[in-house]
């Protein structure tokens, strides 16, 4: 027998309609949400296929303003930046990463150049840059060094403010680097270029094509592990954002996406700040093999697991569906 009042308790008329669904929709998600990562490499007219990430190419400089302004129409806010060091221009010390005239530096003035309405993001860490793959300095025994690391992070990250970058991103995980580099900024009268911390990234095994990308993982000596976060943990990321924080990061991000989603609410739920996710090279890679294989829609698995972010906290996503979303939304 059903109970009288079953009858006045349906929450299914709401779902009933598409209209209705959309007045009670908790979570919205726009273009503006997306941050759209671009990989860059050298040459003139050049578009290189990433094997591991189908879809996803390097562009060369002159490409790139043409990008922007597609990005723009689009309602993308923002661009991340990636350059693919070739090989001789990597070292030990990283030390290109100094270069005023290197692939992130041209990057970024081309894209201001091109006059685009858009932000541009760009990546401080060593990886790109150093012949070992690693994210910093190592010593004689082939250990990461923190403090000689950070100097070094510090200065990249004034080359690129000077070329034009809106945010910066240190995407390292050394111990300090976001509070020496908060300082040097301020020292050097670039009050308003932002900094997105990247707070709690995790070592992680998603992150196999991204390397492929850049051009870093073919010279990775051993793990990532002293360094970046261990994905057992989630109290630990607190502790990583807080100090973030404390050091002057105006946004944090929680690296990889999906498998992190409880990191990401309980960074909003106890910090109450914007909280940024990257959708990472592995976890694109696989949806796009689903979808090959047949075995999954891409549009909607892309659109459902993007919305799948800001319902958690994230005010936005680093993610390289971020055009084909955006395309979908718009």
């Amino acid at each position: 027998m059903i109970h009288a009042q079953y009858p006045a308790l349906r929450p299914r008329r709401s779902r009933a309609h598409a209209w209705s669904r959309s007045l009670v929709a908790e979570t919205v998600l726009s273009p503006a949400d997306l941050i759209w990562p671009l990989f860059v490499t050298e040459g003139t007219n050049t578009r290189e296929p990433i094997a591991t990430m189908p879809g996803v190419e390097r562009l060369s400089v002159d490409l790139l303003a043409a990008a922007a302004k597609e990005a723009a129409a689009l309602g993308i806010p923002c661009l991340a930046l990636f350059p693919n060091t070739a090989a001789a221009d990597r070292s030990d010390d990283g030390a290109e990463a100094l270069n005023p005239g290197n692939l992130m530096c041209r990057a970024v003035a081309a894209i201001k150049a091109g006059g685009a309405n858009i932000g541009v993001l760009t990546d401080v860490a060593l990886d790109p840059y150093t012949s070992h793959g690693h994210d910093g300095l190592l010593d004689a025994q082939h250990r990461i060094v923190n403090d000689a690391s950070v100097d070094i992070l510090v200065r990249q990250a004034l080359n690129q403010a000077r070329a034009g970058a809106d945010i910066i991103a240190p995407s390292d995980m050394m111990d300090g680097r976001v509070g020496a580099i908060r300082a040097a900024l301020e020292a050097e009268g670039f009050h308003d270029v932002q900094i997105m911390a990247y707070a709690a990234k995790y070592a992680s095994a998603f992150y196999g094509p991204f390397r492929d990308a850049v051009g870093s993982g073919g010279y990775l000596k051993g793990d990532k592990k002293t360094y970046q976060m261990d994905f057992a943990n989630s109290d630990e990321a607190l502790r990583e954002v807080a100090l973030d924080l404390a050091e002057g990061a105006d946004s944090v991000m929680v690296k990889p996406g999906l498998p992190y989603l409880d990191i990401v609410r309980r960074v909003k739920d106890r910090f109450e700040v914007p909280v940024f996710a990257y959708q990472v090279s592995g976890e694109y890679a696989m949806m796009q093999a689903a979808a090959a294989a047949g075995v999954l829609d891409r549009d909607k698995a892309m659109i459902e697991t993007l919305t799948a972010f800001k319902r958690a906290g994230c005010a936005g996503v680093l993610t390289y569906f971020a055009r084909d979303a955006a395309r979908l939304l718009g």
